[in-house]
């Protein structure tokens, strides 16, 4: 009605001529499944100035529709008698079915009846993971004065800058290594321990602290 040729409207929308021409025909097997076709046609009927609601409702009740089942072809006496002989075989198959069902239904009553109902199971309490004390670095640095400390905790290295009066807590499960620009600048507690001002002003101090699994406790050395 509006006069565009295929090869127009496939270079506007980008969908092939095919594709065009297998959604006027109501061809939708012959595209890609059921979300590229309501994606093409909703793409077509915005193109084509038509409402895309009304055109995908309309491919729904299509899609939709169940196909009609074939009608049943006539039986001939042969084939009516072998059917009748499998309805019948089906029937004393259901039935003996059941009644193995029943059957074990009543054995079991008689078993569960002559045994007690176990008491229930007690749930395993779950603690709460003990505090690993002494399995563990922690160094706690205040700050006399502005000072840049660099510490390597399991391997880990850090940096940071500290301003007067700042604490930090450093912590590692296998060594700790503290080494501090200003030695006289910071005062230092490792693992409870007051270690005092470690170093000398103006002089970069460092230590290595490691955990000793023998003893629990922390070792240092230079």
């Amino acid at each position: 009605m509006r006069g565009i040729t295929l090869d127009a409207a496939s270079r506007d929308t980008k969908l092939h001529v095919d594709q065009l021409h297998a959604l006027e025909s109501e061809d939708f097997d012959s595209l890609l499944g059921d979300v590229y076709v309501r994606g093409s046609l909703r793409t077509y009927a915005q193109y084509l100035g038509v409402s895309p609601d009304k055109v995908i409702a309309a491919y729904a009740r299509h899609a939709d529709e169940p196909e009609p089942p074939p009608p049943p072809a006539k039986l001939g006496r042969v084939e009516r008698a072998i059917a009748a002989t499998r309805v019948r075989d089906n029937q004393r198959l259901m039935v003996f079915l059941a009644l193995t069902a029943l059957a074990f239904a009543v054995v079991f009553g008689f078993v569960s009846r002559g045994h007690s109902a176990p008491p229930p199971a007690t749930l395993p309490t779950v603690a709460a993971a003990p505090n690993p004390v002494g399995r563990q670095i922690d160094a706690v640095l205040k700050a006399l004065k502005p000072v840049d400390v660099v510490v390597v905790s399991d391997g880990e290295h850090h940096r940071y800058s500290l301003s007067r009066g700042e604490t930090r807590t450093f912590m590692a499960e296998m060594a700790l290594k503290l080494e501090v620009m200003d030695g006289g600048a910071v005062h230092l507690r490792v693992n409870g321990v007051d270690m005092g001002v470690p170093g000398f002003d103006g002089v970069p101090w460092r230590h290595s602290y490691s955990f000793d699994t023998t003893s629990n406790s922390a070792s240092s050395g230079g």
